[in-house]
């Protein structure tokens, strides 16, 4: 991939192939998840802006940032970054859940993402952005 100037934010169609590259080269089950979970980001939010951050995590931002997906070796991570204003009535945050700020779903190989769930704590974040007056994202830099 071109090398983008520092400061210089990255092309949406950069971005998305950076995810792409990331969910095929995470492959397996892992892979999967992140493209279940990019694909429900789209589906609740049509307007999503995709970021690339911190040297490898996709972020789907809505007046400002709002959720991120990172692989590891025996989970997916989905953080929520303003996560304990959130209702989460379905309880589907699992960890983070002692900080004032994110909250997060860790999801093991054998687990199931409740997507109605998920999409109706997706609209409360992006909901919760919509009232508030969160940081922007500056782009991405690659």
């Amino acid at each position: 991939m071109g090398k983008i100037e520092q400061n210089q934010p990255a092309s949406r169609e950069a971005v998305a192939k950076r995810i792409e590259q990331l969910i095929a080269d995470t492959g397996g089950w892992r892979g999967e998840l992140i493209a279940e979970i990019r694909r429900i980001v789209h589906e609740v939010d049509p307007e999503v802006v995709e970021d690339w951050k911190w040297k490898g995590t996709p972020v789907w931002s809505h007046e400002g940032m709002y959720v991120h997906a990172n692989p590891f070796k025996n989970k997916v991570k989905i953080t929520f970054l303003h996560g304990a204003q959130l209702e989460d009535r379905e309880n589907l945050f699992n960890a983070g859940l002692d900080g004032n700020k994110w909250r997060a779903i860790d999801l093991f190989e054998d687990d199931h993402l409740d997507s109605a769930s998920f999409k109706r704590l997706l609209g409360e974040a992006i909901e919760y952005n919509s009232r508030n007056n969160v940081a922007k994202s500056k782009g991405s830099n690659l």
